[in-house]
Parts: C-alpha cells; structure tokens; sequence
C-alpha cells in the first residue's frame, strides 16, 4: 500500500511541467512562489499540533532540514530553467535521472551497494538519457543547455532525497516539509536578490499558478515522497519517480501539441525501460521495509 501511495504522488508532481509551461513570471521567482505557499500551508498544520516536536529538535535536526531546504531550491530553479528552455519530454526525463544519483550515494554514505545485476538497467538509462540529449543538440544551442540544467536539477534533488532520509527517521513529514520548505523558498529568495531579480509585479495568474503547483504537486506529491522515505528506500521513491516522464508527455501533447521527435521517444523509452527493470531489482528490499510498521 505504501508503494502505491507513494505511486499516487507522481501523478501530482507530473502537473509542474504544465503550471510551469501556464507562467510568464521568470523560472526563479515561480520556484520562489511555489515554495513560499507550501511552507505557508504546511505552517498550519505544525503550528497547531507539532509545537513539542518543534521545539524538541536538535541542532543537528535543524542544519539537516535547512541543508536539503537549499538543494530543493536549486532543483527547482533549474528545473524550471529547463523547462523554458527544452520540452516537457527532455526536461522531466533527463531530471529524474536522479535515481542513479541516489543510488550511488546510497553506495558511498549508507553502505547501500548497487546489485551488479542492475548495472545493465543503468547502463540502459544512461544510454536513453545521452539519447535525448543528442537529439536535443540537433534543436540547437538553448535545448543542449536546457538539458544540462535539468541533469544539475537531477543531483541537486539526489543531494535532497539523501539528506530527507536521514531526516525522517527522527521527524514527522509535516515539520519536516515545513522546514525544508521555508529553507527552499528563502535560498530561491536569496537567489532572486543577489540576481536582481523583481520580486513582485508578475499578475494573478502567475501566483495562481505557483498555489496550483503548492496544492497539486507539493502538497500531494513531494509530501507524498517525504512521507515514503521513513518507510521505503531512497533509491525506490527515487525510481518511482521516474513514471513522470510519462505522465508530464502525455499532458504536453494534449495541452501543449508538443510532440516529440523518435529519438526523444526512443530515448526516453530507453530510459522508462532501464528504470523498470532496476525497480525490479530492488523491489524485494523495497517490500520488506515497506512492513515496517508506520
């Protein structure tokens, strides 16, 4: 059950593509938007019932959530970035390579090594991903860099997903997002100062749309996720996460008339094919943990 709540989470955050491609407000002010509003109404919800926990976290606690606050902003930024500067095909694909990310440090800081019989699954992902990059060269310079960001985007939400296990071990989800979403939106407010980037003056539909992406893909998706890693292993949630793609193309196409070219598809299959056959591998461990009593 937990596996397919976590599931359920992806067709949230598979929205974000569409509220992004919806703004006109630039990439970092929309992160910014959507992170204030989730820490907003995340505040709820702590102030009235987690004050103890609140005040019983340690200062290791606190540097942890402000430390995976600041990778989530640069995700965000970049995934943005991304999304205005290639399609919604690429962009998602290419950020949610982060599951070969988390895996590797999963192997470097939880002793938590990569079965050799995965590695064919990696190697294939891989393969996919440097497809739609290649394939996005071909559209021209602003693409190619637009596929770049969204592999930054992918070690940033690695560095993210890594530092929130650690952190759901000992916190609830609702103080945790909470912090790590005040962090975010204060690192992207930083970034939108030191940038001299005008912080208001965007219209209501671009704060509109930053509350749909709080509701629909914060709230209902990554809490979703932060929730799963007290139960689940990193590198699963980070797998699951890999559906997107598939999610994010299918409302392109229908809303946006983006089709993409067979390389794209060809490589993007690719990938899907190499993330199926790593869940796999690691579905075994994912259910024994997901016993574990909540």
């Amino acid at each position: 059950m937990k596996r397919l709540i976590v599931l359920l989470g992806v067709a949230g955050v598979s929205l974000s593509a569409v509220f992004v491609r919806w703004s006109t407000a630039p990439s970092l002010i929309l992160a910014l938007y959507r992170m204030a509003f989730s820490a907003a109404l995340m505040a709820v919800p702590v102030l009235a019932g987690r004050r103890r926990e609140l005040k019983s976290l340690t200062r290791r606690d606190v540097l942890l959530c402000l430390a995976s606050g600041l990778f989530l902003g640069i995700h965000f930024a970049a995934y943005f970035g991304a999304l205005r500067a290639t399609s919604i095909a690429s962009a998602v694909v290419l950020v949610d390579t982060e599951v070969f990310f988390v895996a590797a440090a999963s192997a470097l800081f939880l002793g938590q090594r990569l079965p050799r019989r995965t590695w064919p699954a990696v190697l294939l992902a891989f393969a996919g991903s440097t497809v739609v990059a290649l394939a996005d060269s071909a559209a021209g310079t602003n693409a190619l860099l637009g596929d770049l960001i969204a592999l930054a985007g992918a070690t940033a939400m690695a560095v993210y997903t890594m530092i929130g296990t650690v952190c759901r071990q000992r916190l609830s989800t609702s103080v945790y997002t909470f912090l790590v979403y005040t962090s975010a939106a204060a690192t992207l407010l930083a970034a939108a100062l030191l940038s001299g980037t005008p912080l208001a003056g965007y219209g209501p539909v671009n704060g509109l749309t930053a509350l749909g992406m709080a509701v629909c893909c914060t709230l209902l998706g990554h809490n979703v996720f932060s929730w799963g890693l007290k139960y689940l292993p990193p590198a699963f949630i980070a797998t699951v996460k890999l559906m997107e793609p598939v999610f994010a193309s299918v409302w392109g196409l229908l809303l946006f008339g983006e089709r993409p070219g067979w390389l794209t598809v060809a490589g993007g299959a690719a990938v899907l094919l190499g993330v199926g056959l790593y869940a796999r591998t690691i579905g075994g461990d994912a259910g024994k943990r997901e016993e574990r009593e909540p």
